[in-house]
C-alpha cells in the first residue's frame, strides 16, 4: 500500500503596514508631506487611475516581506484611487510608484537616505526628490538608460510626470501646479473653499433680489397701463409669472 504524503503548506507571508514609528519626526517635516500630499491629491483629483499614499508601505516583492520602503508621499499612474493596507506591488499589475517624495528630518542619516536612494533605483521609481526644510536644499533623480540620474538644476525644474514646477528661492521652495498657481497649505485651501462658498452665497442673494425686484415692478407698469404681455417682455419674465403676481 502507497499512502500519498501531501506536501507542507506553505506559511503566509504577513505583510505589515506598520512599523510602530511615527508618520513625522516634527511638525515641520509633517507640514511638508501633508502639503505635497494634498496639492497632488488636488491636481489628479479628477482622474480616478492616480493613486497618491503619504507614508505607506511599499512592498516591491511578491513572499519578500523584509524589502519594503515607506515614502513620504509616493504616486503612481495607472492604478485606482481606494484604501490599501499597504502597496503590494504583485497586487498592482507590477506597476511601481513612479514619483516618490522624502521630506528630511534632523534624524535622518546619510546611510539611510543612501538605501532610501538606492532602494528606488531597483525598483523602478522614475522621479525622486528629497526636500530639506531645514537647509531649504532640494534635490532630485530622473531615471535615465542606466537609472537614477541626478537632476543637476533643480530650480525652475518641471516634472515629467506631474508637471508641476520646483522653485527655490531663499524662504524655501514653492511648488507650482501646471496653471502656474501656487501649491497651498490646508489652511489656505480652506479659506479659498470658504470665500468661494461665501461669492457663491452672494451671487445667489444677488440673483434673489434681482428676481424680486422684477416681480415687485410688475404692479407699478400695471398702473402705468403697460398690458401682461408688454410687462412679460420688459421684465424678461414668462407671462404666467406676470399673471401670478397681477391676480395676487
Amino acid at each position: 500500500m502507497v499512502l500519498e504524503i501531501p506536501p507542507p503548506t506553505q506559511t503566509e507571508v504577513i505583510y505589515p503596514d506598520s512599523d510602530g514609528q511615527p508618520v513625522a519626526n516634527n511638525t515641520i517635516q509633517f507640514r511638508w508631506i501633508v502639503e505635497i500630499k494634498q496639492n497632488i491629491d488636488w491636481l489628479f483629483a479628477d482622474d480616478p487611475n492616480v493613486f497618491v499614499a503619504g507614508d505607506l508601505f511599499w512592498y516591491p516583492v511578491e513572499g519578500r516581506n523584509n524589502i519594503v520602503n515607506a515614502p513620504d508621499v509616493m504616486v503612481v499612474f495607472d492604478r485606482p484611487k481606494r484604501d490599501r493596507l499597504s502597496y503590494q506591488q504583485w497586487k498592482e499589475a507590477g506597476i511601481a510608484p513612479q514619483v516618490v517624495f522624502e521630506i528630511l528630518s534632523p534624524s535622518n542619516t546619510p546611510i539611510e537616505m543612501d538605501k532610501k536612494l538606492l532602494f528606488y533605483d531597483r525598483y523602478g521609481v522614475e522621479e525622486y526628490y528629497i526636500y530639506d526644510p531645514d537647509g531649504k536644499n532640494l534635490q532630485g533623480w530622473l531615471r535615465g538608460e542606466d537609472g537614477l540620474d541626478v537632476i543637476l538644476q533643480m530650480d525652475d525644474w518641471v516634472s515629467p510626470r506631474l508637471k508641476i514646477r520646483f522653485v527655490l528661492s531663499p524662504e524655501g521652495l514653492q511648488l507650482y501646479r501646471p496653471d502656474g498657481k501656487r501649491f497651498l497649505s490646508y489652511i489656505e485651501i480652506s479659506q479659498q473653499v470658504e470665500q468661494e462658498r461665501q461669492r457663491a452665497e452672494q451671487e445667489r442673494q444677488r440673483a434673489e433680489q434681482a428676481e424680486q425686484a422684477r416681480f415687485n415692478a410688475i404692479p407699478q407698469l400695471l398702473q402705468m397701463g403697460l398690458n401682461l404681455e408688454q410687462i412679460a417682455q420688459a421684465l424678461s419674465l414668462s407671462l404666467e409669472e406676470v399673471k401670478a403676481i397681477a391676480n395676487k
